[in-house]
């Protein structure tokens, strides 16, 4: 073996020379590289890393109850008083279930995955993201129109729970008791009322992968997600005590609700349910049927029993979430002029001016946000460079700001 040069400093650990190092870093004794020192860091962090939980941090007492996650999301959510019902008892009963689980009982209870149908801006999302800020469980929040059926290009259906364990920083257990919302559910609808003879990869293929999520299996998953291959380590995750809720807009089914409610047109009362009908609001009288004729193929459908509706948002709705909401749209400017020192103020009749526009648009609360930006564009461009410390929107200024963008285009007939 070929001496060392007494003249060279080398790494006590690994034996490399300086000149064949980034970085050696002198001790009293000894050396050490700047690959050692990298090496070591990854040592000690596995060392040091917290077991995993397998038990839930909570207890029953200390769980918050339905009216106290209602409340909570009444912060943030204006009306939808129906749905915000359906999510809190199906949160806090996923709760109960994960409790349960360790408790030898006869008595087993099913997990209740929940469906939402509601139009575009109708808060669906919303609901779930403020949900999650109060959780004592991971959630995440995937999108469907992603996702293809295995092979094709696009994302694996597994990747909903590298997600979730990316929510859980990669502990399993915890990660085995948490909740996935489903964003855009209605995407992946079938594409015809006949099953796909060829395949059917974004609809009726996803459909039939997530059964076995939704359902409940060990799935496993690449850790770092995209595609599997022979040679990727996977971790093992069982989707048993998973919540899943989802969501989607479904637009066109009030016309199948529709039918579905004039089907009686024999008989003496067939004329008397129809004049009860509220046909500004078919959504209320949404059916598993519907879903089905929709495209959901029924094994989904079964695996969702839990299903409800958000409202059309009207005029006063629409006037409540441009201005009480803690994260309101114009709460969110006045912060924004803010933070260049430009006190900004409204005029009440802006506010009116804001909802008619959004109501013509059809966007729900979205089109909101599109408006005041429009009204408020040049204002964010000019004063942050000008000395002016104060802005006063009126009626007049927000109607001739409006007028000069493009968002005219926006108007749905």
């Amino acid at each position: 073996m070929a001496k060392k040069n007494p003249n060279k400093n080398y790494c006590s650990f690994c034996g490399r020379p300086d000149s064949e190092v980034n970085l050696l870093i002198a001790g009293v004794t000894g050396h050490i590289c700047d690959m050692c020192v990298d090496q070591a860091h990854g040592i000690v962090e596995e060392s040091v890393k917290k077991p995993s939980k397998s038990e839930p941090d909570f207890t029953l007492n200390s769980l918050p109850k339905p009216i106290e996650i209602k409340s909570f999301v009444d912060q943030y959510v204006i009306g939808q008083d129906d749905a915000k019902r359906y999510l809190s008892v199906a949160v806090y009963n996923h709760y109960k279930r994960l409790l349960q689980i360790d408790v030898e009982d006869d008595v087993e209870i099913e997990k209740s995955n929940v469906i939402m149908v509601g139009s575009t801006g109708t808060g669906k999302t919303l609901l779930a993201r403020t949900i999650a800020k109060m959780l004592k469980v991971p959630l995440t929040i995937v999108d469907a129109t992603v996702l293809t059926e295995a092979g094709y290009v696009g994302e694996d259906i597994e990747s909903i729970l590298t997600r979730l364990l990316q929510a859980a920083d990669y502990d399993v257990p915890t990660a085995e008791r948490g909740i996935v919302f489903i964003d855009e559910i209605d995407k992946i609808a079938r594409k015809s009322d006949n099953p796909s003879i060829t395949r059917d990869v974004s609809g009726e293929g996803v459909q039939q992968g997530l059964l076995k999520l939704l359902e409940g299996s060990i799935i496993n998953v690449p850790p770092q997600g995209g595609r599997k291959h022979p040679d990727q380590k996977m971790i093992p995750v069982d989707t048993k005590n998973i919540l899943f809720i989802c969501g989607g807009a479904f637009d066109g089914i009030e016309r199948r609700i529709a039918q579905r409610l004039n089907t009686r047109v024999v008989g003496y009362s067939a004329s008397k349910d129809t004049a009860n009908i509220d046909r500004s609001n078919l959504m209320q009288y949404i059916t598993p049927l519907d879903l089905k004729s929709f495209g959901l193929i029924p094994e989904i459908i079964g695996r969702l029993p839990v299903l409800t509706y958000l409202n059309p948002l009207d005029k006063n709705a629409l006037m409540r979430i441009l201005t009480e909401p803690k994260n309101s749209i114009t709460k969110q400017y006045i912060k924004l002029f803010e933070m260049d020192g430009i006190k900004l103020t409204f005029d009440e009749d802006v506010y009116e001016f804001i909802v008619d526009k959004a109501l013509e648009f059809k966007l729900g609360a979205r089109g909101l946000r599109s408006i005041v930006e429009a009204i408020m564009m040049d204002a964010m461009f000019l004063m942050p460079s000008e000395n002016e410390k104060e802005l006063h929107v009126t009626h007049e200024y927000a109607v001739n700001q409006f007028k000069k963008s493009n968002i005219e285009s926006l108007r749905v007939a």
